[in-house]
């Protein structure tokens, strides 16, 4: 059974060719490299476009669930956003062990079906005549859940980076017994690579890294158009359009980092840019924390300067009750009255705001990219599908709980709260990472096959 695993995980995605033949288990042909990047191409185009669909709906989700149903507030919209990963962290380690034992194809076509599926409900979600929050509860869950394939395509593009070190390792085993190395009897057709030995707690701890650089990004994703509709008065349409803007300039600025990040890394290293990233994470957060004298626009000041004079306190809560449902072009903004922390809370000012979101997008592709490579490089020649399942599932439990978090800290407490509970928790992630900074090394460096 073991054999059938590391055999699937070899499997070229779109190839012909059998698995557990010697031609393939050996060596790596023109033939197979040639499928091999026909593969991750593909699956590149899968992702980017799951990202896209995502990153459309993300910013749209709280004036949706605003209008679909008016008894959803933001506590809700944290399980809204929550739901997606809860279906991502259960279908990630069943498609990853999908993957192992049979070919990838399987699970990568039903989970594609299930998404369509899902946000054709999701589409739909305001037609029933109540309860229209549950049904996008559900509709978001189950696009999460088709989203799971991630692992698969993890698992494969890590297998495809293990097996071009296996080719090399082959190479250079070749080279050896040409120059009258004593390898033993066997021949270089014989010569397999070491399975198992992989160090548990760099595992681990790779995973609660992962969990904390998603946990942290979800919650900044979640907060954006609330908090700016709070800070700034915007209404749900310039919400939206704005932060659309300011997370579409971010995906450019991620873009940017990727491009440079492996130059950079082969100088000074993942585990360092893996700090650095955190650190700036950590000064992103620091910077959005509110501070000074102005304090931002209450709702119910604008409901009460715009009113009539000489209108009673009856015709004011009838105003309040109908603007939002009557006229939508007329919207009460600024800052809840009910959320009582908007009376003493200073407002974060829109260039603390920019400045942060520069920074955290800085921070976060470095630290979402060297994570994930260190997690790969630690596995190595080994079956990759249920790890990769684990660590996407770690990621999904961070978009669960940091939507959730950041909503309930927000409501209740504000920003103040909800940003100094997160810089601290950068600084705790920061000591892991310089507790097992030693221990975050490739598993050929571990078994000495090459020098790091």
């Amino acid at each position: 059974m073991a054999s059938l695993g590391v055999d699937s995980e070899q499997e070229p995605l779109l190839g012909d060719r059998t698995p557990g033949s010697r031609e393939w288990d050996i060596i790596e042909t023109e033939e197979h490299y040639k499928s091999r990047w026909r593969s991750i191409r593909i699956l590149y185009l899968t992702m980017f476009l799951s990202s896209v669909g995502f990153s459309i709906v993300i910013m749209s989700i709280w004036p949706y669930l605003q209008k679909i149903d008016q008894t959803a507030d933001a506590s809700f919209l944290g399980w809204v956003i929550a739901s997606y990963s809860l279906g991502q962290m259960v279908a990630s380690p069943l498609f990853g062990l999908w993957s192992n034992y049979r070919p990838r194809k399987e699970p990568l076509i039903v989970s594609i079906f299930i998404s369509v599926a899902a946000n054709c409900l999701y589409a739909y979600v305001h037609v029933p005549a109540s309860h229209n929050k549950y049904y996008m509860l559900a509709a978001r869950g189950l696009v999460g859940f088709g989203a799971g394939n991630v692992a698969v395509v993890r698992s494969y593009i890590a297998g495809a980076t293990s097996l071009q070190e296996r080719t090399s390792s082959m190479a250079n085993t070749s080279a050896c017994q040409a120059l009258g190395f004593i390898l033993g009897p066997a021949s270089t057709d014989e010569v397999q690579v070491p399975q198992g030995n992989i160090d548990q707690v760099a595992v681990v701890a790779t995973n609660v890294l992962f969990f904390v650089i998603l946990f942290i990004f979800a919650l900044f994703e979640t907060i954006v158009t609330p908090l700016t509709m709070d800070m700034y008065a915007w209404t749900r349409e310039q919400a939206v359009l704005y932060g659309g803007i300011i997370l579409a300039a971010l995906g450019v600025e991620a873009v940017i980092i990727f491009m440079g990040i492996k130059l950079l890394s082969k100088k000074i290293g993942e585990r360092a840019l893996l700090l650095g990233g955190l650190i700036i994470i950590w000064v992103g957060f620091f910077v959005l924390l509110p501070w000074g004298n102005q304090f931002p626009k209450i709702q119910w000041e604008d409901l009460h300067n715009n009113s009539i004079p000489n209108t009673t306190f009856g015709e004011i809560i009838i105003t309040l009750w109908k603007s939002p449902r009557e006229d939508h072009s007329e919207e009460p903004t600024g800052c809840p009255v009910e959320q009582a922390w908007c009376l003493y809370t200073p407002m974060i000012h829109l260039a603390q705001f920019l400045i942060s979101a520069v920074l955290i997008g800085i921070g976060y592709p470095s630290c979402n990219v060297m994570s994930y490579t260190l997690y790969s490089k630690i596995l190595g020649p080994n079956p990759q599908g249920v790890y990769m399942g684990w660590l996407t599932a770690s990621g999904s439990a961070a978009r669960i709980l940091g939507p959730v978090f950041i909503s309930q800290v927000y409501t209740a407490w504000g920003p103040r709260w909800a940003f100094s509970l997160v810089c601290g928790m950068v600084v705790l992630t920061i000591t892991l990472l310089g507790v097992v900074y030693r221990r975050l090394i490739a598993f050929s460096v571990r078994h000495g096959r090459i020098q790091e």
